[in-house]
């Protein structure tokens, strides 16, 4: 049923130093953000406790509501809350956005009360929580509740699985755009707030472009993190790391200095011979792998047909396997292209028949 082609891909470039690399977290990766690659780990799949770093769940399900522009009453609700908050009282009024704005910028424990709360409850939206971490993969993951504090009771997650969460998260437009505002002003019926976000890494290190500070007495410090610089987009995740802001930035220069994203797959070039299909077979996309120099031959493609007896244009016909090592990591459709041509009459066929 299937014709496999195994095409070797070859890439050579000058080398990079590469630098010796220690991280002071209890739990820490960096991840390559589209591909999901891990560039370092360290006890990556340790359950810990994750303290306010919970909030980018309970951002992504209020942006996924699409309800971001109701107004919403604050109600007794938020009583519950202590520790960090954006103060808000009962019987004012305040955007579903700007309650997101609060919990992501200034940590609102408040703000994740009244979102929850807003959104079915907050047995419902802790439900919802643990249903879409499992949707994301986040296997070693549990919410209890939608802040992260934990004194009562705990949400515990890994480093990998709060960097699956970061690069679902970062699909959305909206979150990219919340998590990386470095100041926003809210006026409500009641009165007029300045917050600024306390990711200091967003005025610290210049290719910030998001993410979530997190602190309790149990946790310690956690802290997650976007950066992008030259096509690499990169998250860093630390638990439980009291130099957290300098690990940070040294996992950033340590992934910009020595990866880079290599165009594996060219839509452009992208060239199939195939003795079953005589027209022009295609992929629409094309795919980037985050490498170190002295890997790129590392990297191997299998392309797998079906042979159809019955297509059309723009018809799926197989595949592209795109492999690091014996890894694969991704998988492109390859789609052919029936030419257009035009039907013809009966005439045209009654003449071309006497002409045989």
């Amino acid at each position: 049923m299937y014709k496999l082609f195994f095409l070797i891909c070859c890439f050579f470039f000058c080398v990079l130093p590469c630098k010796g690399l220690t991280t002071s977290g209890d739990a820490v990766i960096l991840m390559e953000e589209k591909s999901g690659r891990v560039l370092y780990s360290k006890n990556i799949n340790k359950q810990k406790l994750i303290a306010s770093t919970t909030k980018i769940m309970t951002a992504v399900l209020a942006i996924e509501s699409n309800q971001l522009d109701d107004v919403v009453t604050i109600d007794e609700s938020i009583l519950k809350a202590y520790g960090s908050n954006i103060y808000i009282q009962i019987g004012e009024e305040m955007t579903l956005r700007d309650l997101v704005y609060g919990l992501m910028l200034r940590s609102g424990n408040d703000a994740a009360l009244a979102i929850a709360n807003h959104l079915g409850g907050l047995e419902h939206f802790v439900k919802k929580m643990n249903e879409k971490a499992l949707e994301i993969g986040m296997k070693k993951t549990t919410f209890i509740n939608p802040h992260g504090l934990d004194e009562d009771k705990s949400n515990i997650s890994t480093a990998y699985d709060m960097a699956l969460l970061t690069r679902y998260a970062k699909r959305y437009d909206e979150y990219s755009k919340i998590a990386g505002t470095k100041k926003h002003i809210v006026k409500t019926n009641y009165k007029t707030y300045a917050w600024t976000n306390k990711n200091k890494l967003l005025t610290s290190y210049k290719y910030t472009t998001g993410g979530k500070t997190g602190y309790t007495e149990k946790a310690r410090r956690t802290l997650v993190t976007t950066a992008s610089k030259n096509n690499l987009d990169l998250i860093v995740v630390t638990l439980n790391d009291g130099d957290d802001w300098n690990d940070h930035k040294k996992l950033y220069e340590y992934g910009f200095d020595n990866y880079r994203n290599y165009k594996v797959l060219n839509k452009n070039k992208f060239k199939i011979e195939s003795d079953y299909y005589k027209e022009d077979l295609y992929i629409e996309d094309n795919y980037y792998y985050p490498l170190k120099p002295t890997e790129t031959n590392n990297m191997s493609l299998k392309i797998k047909l079906e042979k159809i007896k019955k297509y059309k244009n723009k018809d799926k016909v197989g595949v592209v396997e795109v492999y690091y090592q014996d890894d694969l990591v991704h998988i492109e459709n390859v789609y052919i292209k029936v030419p257009n041509y035009p039907k013809k009459s009966i005439w045209q066929i009654i003449a071309e028949w006497f002409k045989r």
